[in-house]
């Protein structure tokens, strides 16, 4: 049988290149998008996903709970859009920041003053910062209230608690780098924040041979005091360190809420409808009750089992769209703050002019409230057990019920707003109490200090949350109200706390009813 021999092309490689040149938006269109051009059925709309580093940590189908506005509020991608906001103006940022003690500050004037648009690409990156951290804060809330931490999704809530201390990280370190009198005196009370421990030991006299504060402190500063060491080291980690661990978190949440099925949302009858052919249709009645996989038949069922596809829609473009949405939405919030208002840029930091009043970030003046008497107490004991409360959450409330809903278990919101209200009068009665009569060092001058550390306002506090959370427990017989009961209390006085100290603490940290009321220096 005779083989046919095609004839050699006789094209030359000039007009060969030239066909190529012709035909390079198209190719170049194909190497992007794979399928060539925007899909238009559902097995291209899938494949888009699938072929996408970015798309595909979404799940080909999302749930029309997940998309609605009501439910998520937005929070975590609004956390997550202003940390690409800060990445990117970060990095305009470093082509003019100088790390050094000499140079920093006037670097910063530099962009505040003569660089075109640096004053507002400053501006920007502190805006999305602070918004980084209320959406943050806002998004744990959020899970908590709608029980989406109950199995499987508890290790998730733990990485978000990581992300949370990170955020907090991240926001800190970049407090030094403008190195005027408001970055070196709120990094010294972080600093000192993180020396709480040398309270106790001094007071049982063991800090000359056991000194974890001391410890904490030369860690964080790289010394005993703020200065070019610890300039360095903020940078560092600013630009460095915990971008890169918080991008990693961040890739294992969003994982995570994949290989759980989606955001949590309350079980539904089977065979609803789900979009197919750009429509709503009816679907079949998954009826699966064990999982099988090519290994071997298993025991128990995946997040997936007995979901189908009812009441979903394809991802692309919907939930697409919609972050999209959220991340213009929050780049407009950045911009219009940016524009109104200007990142502070006080005189250059000067250790031997101390701020009077000294004040830490805001996100920490709750904390530097409760240093205020005791430093032990407020700055390492009460954030750590408040800390290891939030993590034990999802692995002591472990009845199912609730998930994916607002206050979904009977008698929920009621006793958030009991709880709200407790929490609110506690601790503004124990501001008032402290403000007009003092403690127990104002009354007993010679009190050993242990005593100032046990017995305080911000154990009182503790302790008051703690028996407010038991008397729900035993009335209502249900961990997640209790839950919720203490939760709602840490939540409402950490806030509480926060504006005392922001508006009511002026000069020597006395007592103000508004700023305009300091003393003129």
């Amino acid at each position: 049988m005779a083989t046919t021999i095609s004839k050699p092309d006789r094209t030359t490689a000039t007009q060969e290149f030239l066909h190529n040149l012709r035909l390079l938006p198209r190719t170049l269109k194909e190497a992007w998008f794979r399928i060539g051009h925007t899909p238009e059925s559902e097995r291209e709309e899938s494949q888009a996903t699938f072929h996408n580093l970015f798309l595909h940590i979404h799940s080909v189908r999302v749930h029309v709970r997940t998309l609605a506005p009501a439910f998520t509020l937005g929070l975590g991608l609004i956390a997550a859009a202003s940390f690409v906001v800060l990445c990117i103006t970060g990095v305009l940022l470093m082509v003019y920041y100088k790390p050094s003690t000499t140079l920093a500050y006037d670097s910063i004037k530099d962009l505040h003053y003569v660089v075109f648009t640096g004053r507002f690409m400053r501006n920007i990156h502190r805006w999305s910062a602070h918004l980084m951290v209320v959406a943050v804060f806002l998004h744990m809330a959020r899970v908590f209230y709608t029980g989406s931490y109950k199995k499987p999704r508890e290790f998730n809530w733990l990485v978000g608690l990581a992300l949370l201390v990170l955020t907090l990280a991240l926001s800190f370190t970049g407090y030094l780098l403008p190195y005027d009198q408001l970055a070196y005196w709120a990094t010294t009370i972080g600093a000192n924040i993180a020396n709480s421990p040398r309270e106790l030991t001094d007071a049982l006299g063991i800090s000359t041979w056991f000194d974890p504060g001391g410890f904490q402190k030369r860690l964080l500063l790289g010394a005993n005091f703020v200065g070019e060491d610890s300039l360095i080291r903020f940078y560092v980690l600013h630009v460095f360190v915990l971008p890169v661990l918080l991008i990693m978190l961040l890739g294992v949440h969003f994982w995570r809420i994949r290989k759980d099925g989606g955001l949590a949302r309350a079980e539904e009858p089977m065979g609803g409808p789900a979009e197919w052919g750009g429509s709503m249709k009816r679907v079949f009645e998954p009826l699966a009750t064990k999982t099988y996989g090519l290994m071997a038949l298993v025991k128990g069922r995946r997040p997936t089992v007995n979901r189908g596809p009812e009441n979903t829609v394809m991802s692309w473009p919907h939930l697409f769209w919609a972050e999209l949405a959220v991340f213009m939405l929050t780049v407009a919030i950045c911009l219009i703050l940016s524009f109104y208002s200007d990142a502070p840029l006080k005189e250059l930091a000067n250790p031997a002019v101390p701020e009077n009043p000294a004040k830490a970030p805001w996100y920490f003046l709750g904390l530097q409230e409760l240093v205020s008497y005791s430093a032990f107490m407020g700055g390492l004991l009460i954030p750590l057990i408040a800390w290891v409360g939030l993590a034990l959450i999802p692995f002591l409330d472990r009845r199912p019920g609730g998930e994916g809903v607002w206050f979904g278990t009977p008698g929920e919101r009621r006793v958030a707003w009991q709880s709200l209200l407790f929490g609110l009068l506690t601790s503004v009665g124990m501001l008032a109490f402290t403000v007009n009569f003092g403690w127990l060092r104002n009354w007993f001058p010679r009190i050993h200090q242990l005593w100032i550390i046990g017995i305080n306002p911000g154990s009182i506090l503790v302790l008051l949350y703690a028996g407010w959370s038991l008397l729900v427990l035993k009335r209502k017989d249900s961990v997640r109200l209790a839950a919720v009961a203490l939760f709602t209390c840490f939540l409402i006085g950490f806030t509480v706390l926060t504006y005392f100290a922001t508006i009511h603490r002026g000069p020597n940290w006395q007592f103000y009813w508004w700023p305009s009321q300091w003393p003129v220096h």
